[in-house]
């Protein structure tokens, strides 16, 4: 079995039109959901695109090895899961971003890595001191076509499908959009009318952690007019529109190729975006609302289940153990991940699972935080559109301090030591705007979610190597 993971970046599920959304255009999502099985509930286990990605390929928790950064990533002596597959005889093509193996670990886990295109998005328009500069709103990319990035590198998997690979493979597409800034090709900028979508988030919600607060002051989002986050919103479904048209030009050449009954295709995203909900953008290292937890799966394998919908809960990182569950991979490492070859089979998922998310930096870490101005650029400028990240970080450490999550089907509770904890139910508020942690009618299941949050940090708390040393000389 052949295999093709498909990754937009910073997609949330709720964007997707198989998962709900009025107005997005996505039929070939929704075309491979009606033709595989589509996870309602997925959820990242991590943010951030970096510590998300270690713990998609490893099956572990951002805590286990210290992935909780942008800059610590999988090493030579970590396990990760396209190494598997290359030992076993597939062959690795990887055409995208990293934020994922550190230099010394693509000589045995890839066989090809390349990033291709010149550009993916237009300019900024608004002047530094307009209130909107900061906001991530920017104008349609207008440069040829064949030199977006993701148009690129989506076009290099096709090359390799028609070349007609004989090894078994992986073609690995870690793509850009819709991550922000907020700028598409045309007609996908303009395709949703800002208008027409449903009511945002609001912001200024009370019980909230002081990050919401600290984004809009120092992006100035509390200086726009809520059309801007309408039209920030809109772009980012046109965003997500644009994948969705790759995505049906890279199925087809699977179809044109002969390899779709003997390939297996995920879609799927390493966390999501705030996309003007909750008067913010972008997404934040210790946020786990489930506009930025909650991302598309969608999967199809040959001789699998054709329109089942999982509605129980699942975390990214299952896709490692599915994966290797599939190509008859014993992991040789321990890890967390659950694979999910029953219910691509038709089966349902464990309606009792908590998901967990993590993430943020203690202020005994400095060398984790973002705004170093010896590492990171956008430390250096205040023209940057990260500086206000950057310098939100460095003076206000507590902001982005470490949080964990557990999520039931029916629950949420958010722990944080240096900030506000939060609690919702989620059948009675799905969109998580009234935080009731501490509410004296939810007690009794807060007090049983963080138990179970104990229990789960002391058994995913390290993890020992298969491999044994002498106690002798």
């Amino acid at each position: 079995m052949n295999f093709i993971f498909f990754m937009p970046d910073e997609l949330r599920a709720e964007s997707v039109g198989c998962y709900g959304h009025p107005l997005v255009q996505t039929p070939n999502m929704d075309a491979l959901a009606a033709d595989g099985v589509r996870f309602d509930q997925c959820h990242v286990q991590h943010s951030v695109c970096t510590p998300s990605r270690c713990s998609m390929m490893t099956g572990w928790y951002p805590h286990v090895r210290g992935h909780r950064t942008l800059w610590h990533m999988l090493r030579p002596d970590e396990p990760n899961l396209l190494r598997y597959l290359k030992q076993k005889g597939y062959t690795v093509h990887w055409y995208g971003k990293n934020d994922l193996l550190s230099p010394g670990s693509f000589a045995d886990s890839v066989d090809v890595a390349e990033s291709r295109g010149k550009g993916k998005f237009g300019p900024n328009p608004f002047a530094e001191d307009d209130p909107r500069y900061y906001s991530f709103l920017y104008e349609p990319y207008a440069d040829v076509l064949e030199d977006h990035g993701d148009y690129a590198n989506v076009q290099a998997g096709i090359d390799f499908l028609r070349s007609q690979p004989e090894d078994p493979f992986i073609l690995y597409l870690p793509l850009t959009f819709p991550h922000c800034p907020y700028s598409a090709l045309q007609p996908w900028h303009d395709q949703i009318d800002p208008d027409d979508l449903p009511p945002l988030r609001p912001a200024d919600l009370p019980d909230r952690p002081d990050f919401h607060e600290l984004i809009r002051q120092t992006r100035r989002l509390d200086q726009i007019d809520e059309s801007v986050l309408r039209k920030i919103q809109a772009v980012y479904l046109g965003m997500t529109g644009f994948i969705d048209w790759l995505l049906g030009r890279l199925l087809e050449a699977l179809d044109e190729s002969g390899l779709a009954e003997e390939t297996a295709i995920f879609v799927f995203s390493d966390h999501g975006d705030y996309a003007g909900d909750y008067g913010l953008v972008e997404k934040w290292p210790s946020a786990v609302e489930d506009v930025i937890t909650r991302v598309p799966l969608i999967a199809r394998i040959p001789g699998g289940a054709r329109g089942h919908t999982v509605a129980e809960p699942v975390e990214l990182f299952d896709i490692m153990a599915t994966t290797l569950d599939l190509a008859g991979i014993e992991a040789q490492h321990t890890h967390f991940a659950q694979s999910l070859v029953p219910q691509l089979n038709g089966a349902p998922s464990d309606p009792d699972r908590a998901v967990f998310c993590e993430g943020g930096y203690a202020r005994h870490e400095p060398h984790n935080f973002e705004g170093r101005a010896n590492r990171d650029q956008f430390a250096r400028s205040s023209s940057h559109i990260y500086y206000p990240k950057g310098q939100l970080q460095q003076t206000h450490p507590d902001s982005v301090g470490r949080v964990t999550m557990l999520r039931t089907a029916t629950h949420k509770l958010v722990q944080r030591p240096t900030g506000v904890c939060e609690f919702y139910d989620l059948v009675a508020d799905p969109q998580e705007l009234h935080n009731q942690h501490g509410a004296p009618e939810h007690s009794a299941v807060q007090q049983q979610l963080e138990q179970r949050m104990l229990n789960w940090l002391i058994q995913t708390a390290d993890v020992t190597p298969f491999q044994m040393d002498p106690r002798g000389f």
